[in-house]
């Protein structure tokens, strides 16, 4: 609760141009966004400039932008930022699978925007059996370790690393059928 009380203030000052503000919320979330990022990546400089273009980003809508909870939307911007920079590369199936979003092919994801995509996810999530479901979220939505999953739930990490394999297991095989259907309808027009 104190860090998004925390949190709300430097938003707050950033919305009134308070410099100290911005600059404490890049000192407290640089460092994690860029490993994050670079786990993903694996490339020094696309994840700075990644991280920089988040942070621009962020001081620019200062004013307009409706932010209610910083942390998950700082790793949403990074992951938006990722899927645009695999998308405007040529990302590999590789690329795509170390992101932890889904296993499909290039043509496909590419003629997706980020928000279709990101909602055809939240649906597939939203089938996991309801343990999984909530474990698979604490860990991908709210950036929580396995560790801090397990102790918030009481289990073992290795529990928390196995409902992990099976959402993940159980979004590819759904999000390839999905993939099937929408090929379907992309040749049938």
């Amino acid at each position: 609760m104190k860090m998004i009380t925390e949190d709300i203030k430097l938003l707050e000052g950033m919305r009134e141009d308070d410099n100290s503000s911005f600059k404490a919320v890049y000192e407290k979330y640089s460092k994690v966004l860029f490993i994050y990022a670079h786990n993903i990546i694996k490339d020094k400089v696309i994840c700075e400039d990644i991280i920089q273009e988040v942070f621009i980003s962020l001081w620019a809508k200062r004013k307009t932008s409706n932010i209610s909870s910083l942390k998950p939307y700082l790793f949403q911007a990074v992951k938006f930022q990722i899927f645009n920079h695999f998308r405007n590369n040529k990302f590999s199936t590789e690329d795509l699978t170390r992101l932890n979003i889904i296993d499909v092919s290039m043509n496909v994801s590419q003629k997706l925007e980020y928000s279709e995509l990101d909602q055809i996810i939240r649906d597939q999530v939203a089938k996991l059996p309801k343990r999984c479901r909530h474990i698979f979220v604490l860990s991908r939505y709210d950036h929580k370790s396995n560790k801090e999953i397990a102790e918030e739930l009481e289990i073992s990490v290795q529990a928390v690393k196995n409902q992990i394999s099976k959402a993940l297991a159980f979004l590819r095989n759904n999000l390839q059928l999905e993939e099937a259907v929408i090929i379907s309808l992309i040749l049938l027009h």
